[in-house]
């Protein structure tokens, strides 16, 4: 087996101890370093490794070459969104060897972010929500942990990831909030409401309890019938056939519940920063996508608070 290069031994440990990432993201950001350095030459990985023409090698990299592999990418058939994700990659690693002072400027700076089109995300309506909890048989143990589960997906406008780390230690009933940590192991405080929250603790006092929760999960709120923590793919089925019980057509996932949450209190008229917060969105960019309002209601926030439309 090939030996990891010492520079991606260091970027790694920067990613990990430094920016906090997943394995996951970790691993993407480490293998668009490869590709990218692959598009340079079968001898890169050797030349950087070599401690005499390390500094050498990436100070000759130009935004030029940068270009040019964003191009491969293109007559390969990738797409506008893995290009624009595959640079990032590449500007972070980048940015990694200035920090390093192996190269002076990061040649990343200057290329072009690939354009591409921001898809909107599904959304439910209200209605469509009420129809997907009362669709819930709430005679059964099962039934009750879903509709506290869905309850909770959309008062706090969580990811499922999210959901299914949910300690009761998290939760401060008296005062209306629960704690969250997201992506990067990044704590935050995020309202819940009390019809939510009535939900939860009724699950854990009447039905969590009479289950034979297993070594580990004493704290973890949402459990299957074998007392252990419920996967994310679980979630994703008892979603789906919740939606299908409601005769809901639309393709509904737990992130689903996210995107209607953070839509319906920007439609509100709720404080773009409030959302950002309680989502965890490092960038107030990433929260914008959610002001794609109806043209409707656009219309009739015109007519309602621009002064021409009162004009005598």
């Amino acid at each position: 087996m090939q030996a990891t290069p010492s520079y991606l031994r260091g970027y790694k440990a920067f990613l990990q101890l430094e920016r906090h990432l997943s394995d996951a993201s970790i691993e993407a950001y480490l293998h668009d370093v490869c590709l990218f350095l692959q598009f340079m030459g079968e001898n890169t990985a050797a030349e950087a490794e070599d401690p005499a023409n390390k500094d050498s090698f990436f100070a000759k990299i130009q935004y030029t070459d940068i270009e040019a592999f964003i191009t491969f990418l293109l007559d390969i058939g990738m797409n506008a969104t893995s290009q624009a994700r595959i640079l990032s990659g590449l500007r972070s690693f980048f940015n990694y060897l200035v920090l390093e002072k192996v190269i002076e400027q990061s040649p990343a700076e200057l290329v072009e972010t690939p354009k591409t089109r921001r898809h909107l995300p599904d959304v439910l309506s209200y209605q469509e929500i009420l129809s997907i909890l009362q669709s819930i048989d709430m005679s059964t143990r099962e039934g009750r942990r879903n509709r506290a589960m869905i309850e909770t997906l959309y008062a706090c406008g969580l990811r499922v990831s999210e959901l299914v780390s949910l300690r009761i230690s998290m939760l401060y009933p008296a005062e209306g909030f629960v704690r969250i940590v997201g992506k990067g192991d990044k704590e935050r405080i995020v309202p819940i409401g009390k019809t939510a929250l009535d939900q939860v603790l009724r699950y854990i006092e009447a039905d969590r309890c009479h289950l034979d929760i297993q070594k580990g999960f004493e704290d973890t709120v949402f459990l299957n019938r074998y007392g252990k923590g419920l996967s994310r793919v679980m979630v994703f089925k008892i979603i789906k056939k919740t939606v299908a019980d409601a005769g809901i057509q639309k393709s509904v996932s737990p992130h689903t519940f996210r995107h209607s949450f953070a839509t319906h209190l920007i439609e509100g008229g709720a404080d773009l920063r409030a959302v950002q917060d309680m989502l965890g969105h490092e960038s107030i960019t990433t929260t914008e996508i959610y002001t794609h309002l109806d043209r409707r209601y656009l219309q009739d926030t015109i007519h309602l608070y621009h002064p021409l439309e009162h004009k005598d």
